[in-house]
Order: structure tokens, then C-alpha cells, then sequence
């Protein structure tokens, strides 16, 4: 996925925009009578910190980080700016003097003067004529009203009509056990099945998945596992779960149409089951601006037909159903649970994908630079409500209320913004929901993600 640049600002916008806090600066360091030192002394770059997970509320506080490997004194003027992710805009700037002893470091505690609206935020210092990597923060973000833009009466039609087409789709389940990844708890098989059409005719779809049965009988709890964006990469190596020691969990990892297991050689993946190609190339271009034959329709009918199909294994416990997954797998966890046939005790969406479509593309470029190269003679308009049917935000609206959730926000996330994330979670339902922000990360799954979404789920299970 592409990123892109930020904070690119006119001089004449700063100037106009600039507003000056040396005033408490000089109290706190105490050099406002000091000047400038030689011009050539530099520091090294700046480097921004930020205060627990980087979420405030109305004042941020930024720990700026300044090394001087000089032989003497710097006493210099820090610049610090404050920018919206969406323009992006430039809030404030403020001039901070100075002074860092030589061959030290030295931490800039700096406040902002005012109260910021709910949002998140770019910060930037520049000192020496060295300038940060920019570091985003948020403010009071489930204040952030990210309001559904669906067509009155026309969201759930939809999506009822979705759902009617694949209930009448024979599934053609097939499995076959994979022995080396097989254990004593759970028997692992490649399960393939038949999903709708691309589209409102045609042939059904097939896709495939890794199903994990425990053994011993009995009702087991069910996670559904989505995948994230596809590498696109046929030979690049492909995850299938061994059985493990316990037994607790029914599991299914689903591969959704054209990716993962149904977009790998054979000798990418464990299953010896054959080669599967892609067939629709760039998956975000294909039948763009078509609501009925878009890929993501499809691939939002895969993450139910997922679900229909653990109903269906004798294994499952229909009471305690959860999902997860990161990226495109949130925001196909977020789908599932709109759709579901039975309600979700809990789902975990990870940095997820499809959020918030009118303010996602004004903050990154992809992917929108796809979508305006396929937008062909739609308007803006058109092309929005065209996505609205796809949007987590308005998906999110039609998830039960008994459903709890567990998101996760990467906040210098620049694939899928905190913006785009925070879209779904604040339009849910619930009031059994969870966010976590890790301040550091970009577009990434967290390493303690897994262990935290099997508490949450564990913490939810109806014995």
C-alpha cells in the first residue's frame, strides 16, 4: 500500500497562520535573553515524543528530543507546528528558544497554548535547520463525528438482497484433512466452498480456507480469522495453523476471492491442494463504481458465506462467535458481524481498512488515486454514495448492540489512518467496546494484539 506526504505548506500560510508563545517559553527555559548562537552550530534532528499513548484531551504535551554534539553551547529557536490530518492545514506555530550545553541532550516539554477540537493531529519541530519526522497524536477522538452517509432505505435492501443471493448458492463444501498440521486437540483441514457470483449472475466463486476442528466432541467456541491486504506475490510463503494443544477454539482462517490461499502456487502453501491464480488483478479497481459486481461486494459476501459455513460444522457453539483481523481483515470483520445470520459475541478489528471514504481520501492517496483513475463518469457524488454501501462507518450501524469490540488504532498509521478507524468504532451500537492506540506504530498488527483479543474474547464466552 502507498503512503503520502503530509506537509507540504505554503510560507505565505505559516507566516499568516504563525502565532508566537515565546513569552511562556522564556520562563521555562529561561534563555530569552541569551542570543542566537553561530549559525552554524547545528543540532541533530529533532525527534518527537509523545505522552502515554499519544491521546489527550483538548491540550497535547510533546516531549521534543535535542542532541548537541558540538563542542559548545546551542541556543537556538525551536519551532514547533501543529497540523490537521485532513488538508492537511496548519493549526499553530510556536517559536521556543533554546539552549542545549554541549555534547548533551536536552528534552523540550512543550504544551499547546489553546484547546484542540476533537481530531487527530501532525506535529512537526524544526531547530538548526533540522526538522523532525512528523509524529501524529490524537484529541477526545470518540468525540470525532464521523456521520453515516448511506441512501435512506437503500443500505439494508442492499445488503439484504446480498445475502438472499448467497443463501441461494449451493456451498459444495469439500475438506480435506492436512495430516502434518493435524494434532492431538484439533484435526486441521483445507476447506473450499462456493460463494456468489461476481456480480448478480454468473458462476458462483470459489473460495478456500484452513479449518481447525477440536476433537472430543462437544460445543467449541468459533473465531472467524480475516485476512489482511494480499501481497499479490503467488510464491510468497502462506501461514496454515497447526492444531495445537487445546482444543478450546473451532477456528477458521477464510480466504476471500482472489487472495491468499485462492492467489498461491502449490509450493507456497502446506495443503497440496494445487496452484490458485488471481483473476482480478488490482482488487480495488475491479468493477469500480459497479455497487453489484464491485470486488468488495464479493468479498464481504465471502466473509459471511465464512460464517455460514462454522454454523453449518457440528463443532460450532452458535452462542459464542467472534472474529478478527487486521486491515482488510478488519474491515472484513467489521462486515461479518453486520451480517451475520447470528450475532457475534465479540469481534477484534485490527487497523481496518474501508473507512470514512469522503475524509480517507482527503487525508492519503491511496487509495484514492485508484478509485479517481476508475471513477470513469461518475461525480464525486456518485462515487461516494457508490461507496457508502462499502464504508465500516455505515456497516458498523448494523451491528447488534450485544456484539462487543475490541479495535486497535496504529496512530502514525499511514495506510489506514486513525481517522478512518475511528469511523466505525464511534457509530457502533455497543457499549461494550474497547479502543487501544499505540502511538509509535505505523500500519501494523501489534505484537501483543493476539494475546489481548483472546482475552477479550475469553472474558466474553457464554458457558
Amino acid at each position: 500500500m502507498k503512503k503520502c506526504l503530509y506537509f507540504v505548506l505554503a510560507a505565505t500560510v505559516a507566516a499568516a497562520l504563525c502565532c508566537s508563545c515565546k513569552g511562556n517559553a522564556e520562563r521555562e527555559e529561561g534563555t530569552g535573553e541569551e542570543e542566537l548562537s553561530d549559525p552554524n552550530l547545528r543540532l541533530e534532528k529533532p525527534v518527537i515524543k509523545l505522552v502515554g499513548d499519544g491521546i489527550y484531551s483538548g491540550k497535547p504535551t510533546l516531549l521534543i528530543e535535542l542532541v548537541n554534539n558540538n563542542d559548545e553551547p546551542v541556543v537556538a529557536d525551536a519551532e514547533v507546528r501543529i497540523l490537521t490530518d485532513i488538508g492537511p492545514t496548519l493549526v499553530n506555530v510556536d517559536t521556543v528558544r533554546v539552549k542545549v550545553p554541549a555534547g548533551a541532550s536536552k528534552t523540550l516539554e512543550y504544551t499547546y497554548p489553546g484547546t484542540l477540537d476533537p481530531g487527530f493531529y501532525a506535529s512537526r519541530c524544526k531547530v538548526t535547520r533540522r526538522q523532525s519526522e512528523a509524529v501524529n497524536f490524537g484529541i477526545d477522538p470518540t468525540q470525532i463525528v464521523s456521520a453515516p452517509d448511506t441512501v435512506a432505505g437503500e443500505f439494508a435492501k442492499f445488503w439484504q438482497a446480498g445475502k438472499d443471493q448467497l443463501a441461494a448458492v449451493d456451498s459444495q463444501v469439500d475438506s480435506v484433512e492436512i495430516k502434518s498440521r493435524s494434532s492431538s486437540a484439533r484435526k486441521v483441514y483445507f476447506v473450499s466452498m462456493k460463494s456468489v457470483p461476481d456480480g448478480l449472475g454468473g458462476e458462483p466463486v470459489t473460495i478456500r480456507g484452513y479449518y481447525a476442528k477440536p476433537l472430543g466432541g462437544g460445543k467449541h467456541p468459533v473465531i472467524i480469522h480475516y485476512y489482511p491486504y494480499d501481497s499479490q506475490t503467488p510464491d510468497a510463503a502462506l501461514y496454515c495453523p497447526y492444531g495445537g494443544s487445546s482444543n478450546q477454539f473451532a477456528e477458521l482462517w477464510i480466504s476471500h476471492r482472489g487472495q491468499y490461499i485462492n492467489n498461491r502456487n502449490d509450493g507456497a502453501r502446506a495443503d497440496g491442494q494445487g496452484d490458485f491464480k488471481n483473476t482480478y488483478r488490482d482488487w480495488f479497481a475491479w468493477h469500480f463504481g459497479d455497487r453489484d459486481s464491485w470486488y468488495y461486494r464479493g468479498a464481504m459476501l465471502d466473509a459471511l458465506r465464512a460464517v455460514r459455513f462454522m454454523l453449518s460444522e457440528p463443532a460450532s457453539d452458535p452462542r459464542n462467535f467472534f472474529a478478527c483481523g487486521s486491515s482488510q481483515g478488519g474491515a472484513l470483520t467489521y462486515a461479518a458481524a453486520a451480517l451475520s445470520d447470528v450475532p457475534f459475541r465479540a469481534i477484534a478489528p485490527n487497523v481496518a481498512f474501508l473507512g470514512d471514504f469522503p475524509d480517507y481520501f482527503r487525508i492519503v492517496g491511496w487509495p484514492k488515486e485508484t478509485a479517481v483513475a476508475n471513477q470513469g463518469n461518475l461525480t464525486d457524488a456518485q462515487m461516494y454514495e457508490f461507496l457508502s454501501y462499502f464504508d465500516t462507518k455505515n456497516l458498523a450501524t448494523m451491528i447488534p448492540a450485544s456484539c462487543a469490540v475490541m479495535a486497535t488504532i496504529c496512530l502514525q498509521d499511514h495506510t489506514c489512518p486513525p481517522h478512518t478507524n475511528i469511523a466505525p468504532y464511534n457509530n457502533l451500537k455497543t457499549t461494550d467496546k474497547e479502543l487501544s492506540f499505540y502511538p509509535y506504530y505505523d500500519h501494523a498488527e501489534p505484537g501483543d494484539w493476539t494475546a489481548k483479543y483472546l482475552d477479550f474474547f475469553g472474558k466474553r464466552i457464554v458457558e
